[in-house]
């Protein structure tokens, strides 16, 4: 069987994405700018026929999916939630900070919410469904979950996605190479 090909696609921006705010759970909508933004993807989606569009069911993914043009092939999946904040729900890393010198996600997680292997476990079910799909994938979703699912299909840590910066309404594409998994294109944005 051969590997497909999984599209990433990060929602466009929000307030809070454009604030830096940690946007878990709270379903804040796209500005019009990430809505302009969203309405650019299928420019670099091109015309793909994907076997398989899953998106989170958090309006700013699900608006991104619809405006990218796959809105009405598009399945719910609360897997590609984005990283639960608890605590730290809404507000900045360095706001965090003051309170709690040090702090990084990656490893601390948040107090009442996720840890990094918590989501990892999330996102090890999405990239199994997308292994048996029959054809390439399309992942509408969040900045840390998707940066966890990277790492995972790299075969390593949750952690690891802490190297995998990703901005809003960024493009990646994980395949393979000789039955190795393996990056194709990270965090592309713009119209190119």
């Amino acid at each position: 069987m051969s590997v497909p090909e999984l599209w990433l696609v990060r929602h466009a921006q929000t307030e809070w994405s454009e604030a830096g705010r940690h946007t878990g759970r709270t379903d804040v909508p796209l500005t019009a700018a990430g809505r302009a933004a969203a309405a650019r993807l299928p420019q670099r989606l091109g015309d793909r026929a994907f076997a398989l569009v899953l998106t989170s069911p958090l309006r700013r993914a699900r608006d991104t999916c619809a405006l990218a043009g796959y809105g009405d092939r598009a399945q719910l999946r609360d897997d590609l939630m984005e990283w639960d904040y608890g605590e730290y729900e809404g507000r900045t890393t360095p706001e965090i900070r003051t309170g709690r010198p040090g702090w990084l996600l990656w490893r601390d997680g948040c107090p009442g919410g996720e840890q990094a292997a918590d989501v990892g476990a999330r996102v090890d079910r999405v990239i199994a469904e997308s292994l048996q799909a029959g054809g390439d994938v399309a992942l509408f979703a969040h900045g840390h979950v998707l940066r966890v699912l990277g790492a995972r299909w790299l075969e390593q840590p949750p952690a690891f996605g802490a190297r995998l910066a990703l901005g809003t309404g960024a493009v990646s594409v994980l395949g393979s190479e000789r039955g190795v998994r393996g990056l194709r294109v990270w965090g592309l944005t713009g119209s190119a």
